[in-house]
């Protein structure tokens, strides 16, 4: 869902600033694109559905119940779907988070990013401290038992004292999950043609280590590069493509990625601008597909799956690629060895070493 209220200058998803979301009309073309996706599904149930953005909650509760009753009607739904959707303080109401349950929404993730004021300011945010503080109640009175902050850290001038403040705050919200990364300035963005000061490479250093520390002490386990859950709360949707599962992308600049039985991998997007989206005929809404190159898989796999705590078991590698898993011996023996990576039996992942460095592992995977 790819509007917002306003664009953050950090932000390079696809969001696009708008004061009338043209709700019916895109409804409609998310569920006709759905319907020509479905065959992918090839027979599966849906496990997890994540409704994400722009700024999913600007829409009304009446056109999230019309988009997840007509979801319904097209493809099977796991009696266990987990059901997440993205939603920011500035848009949330307490009576619209009990009509997103009431929809079938069984997850939220609010976008907080930082509870400090100036912060937020900086950072281009519409909604206030109180007003985050204001949606993380609306949700547990809505009957959110599950539900992410996002947090971010390396702010502009930020401390290591501030950002310490920042993250027990989120912690003292008791959220089951939490995402707390890095900001980093990606292309298009307004920070990447206007720099903030952002703080060094050390102070980056400590901030992560004593925040993970602080919510390790606080019952949160990292799963993830950046993902922190109490027990039993990792996120099912974001797990699945960290382990390289296949996912169908529907709306406005959505990727999707589909393994079929004679072995082909692929990975599509549709087209980003709305208006060209919603305007589009059948079978157009694709802009561009890619068949994953025999010689690519191995890299892309090790490029999601390494991000987890755990890695990868080899049969799960033989399973999402459809390859013999012999042919990793090489990297693996050598990246072992350079204790990069941690082997006990069938089981692979990085180790802290090795966390520091993925990009330069991942590369080891790739042909050259």
């Amino acid at each position: 869902m790819p509007w917002c209220e306003r664009k953050c200058p950090y932000c390079d998803f696809n969001s696009h600033e708008t004061e009338d979301v043209p709700e019916d009309h895109y409804i409609r073309t998310l569920l006709q694109d759905l319907r020509e996706d479905s065959p992918m599904i090839q027979g599966r149930a849906i496990e997890t559905l994540f409704i994400g953005g722009g700024t999913p909650s600007l829409f009304s509760a009446e056109a999230i119940q019309k988009l997840m009753r007509g979801i319904a009607q097209l493809i099977p739904l796991a009696p266990t779907l987990e059901a997440t959707m993205e939603a920011n303080p500035g848009s949330a109401d307490a009576d619209k988070f009990y009509a997103f349950k009431d929809a079938g929404i069984n997850r939220l993730s609010i976008g907080i990013q930082s509870f400090d004021n100036a912060q937020l300011q900086t950072l281009g945010r519409i909604h206030t401290s109180d007003q985050a503080y204001a949606a993380i109640d609306f949700a547990r009175q809505a009957g959110f038992d599950s539900f992410n902050l996002d947090l971010m850290h390396g702010l502009p001038a930020q401390t290591l004292l501030s950002a310490k403040t920042d993250l027990f705050a989120a912690i003292a919200c008791k959220p089951s999950h939490l995402s707390w990364y890095q900001l980093t300035i990606e292309p298009n963005t307004v920070f990447h043609k206007r720099p903030p000061l952002l703080p060094v490479e050390d102070e980056l250093a400590d901030i992560q280590q004593c925040g993970e520390q602080l919510l390790a002490d606080n019952g949160y386990s990292q799963y993830e590069v950046s993902a922190y859950s109490q027990e039993g709360f990792n996120c099912r949707h974001n797990s699945n493509y960290w382990s390289f599962g296949d996912y169908l992308g529907i709306g406005a600049g959505a990727h999707g990625k589909i393994s079929f039985p004679d072995g082909r991998i692929k990975r599509y997007n549709k087209r980003r601008q709305p208006q060209e989206y919603m305007s589009v005929t059948s079978q157009a809404f694709v802009a561009s597909t890619r068949t994953l190159h025999r010689d690519e898989i191995a890299g892309e796999f090790m490029m999601n799956a390494l991000r987890l705590n755990d890695g990868f078991t080899l049969p799960q590698f033989a399973s999402r690629t459809g390859l013999d898993y012999a042919q990793l011996e090489p990297q693996l023996e050598l990246l072992c060895q350079r204790e990069l990576l941690v082997r006990d039996r069938n089981a692979v992942r990085a180790t802290d070493t090795g966390r520091r460095f993925l990009d330069s592992i991942i590369a080891e995977f790739f042909p050259d």
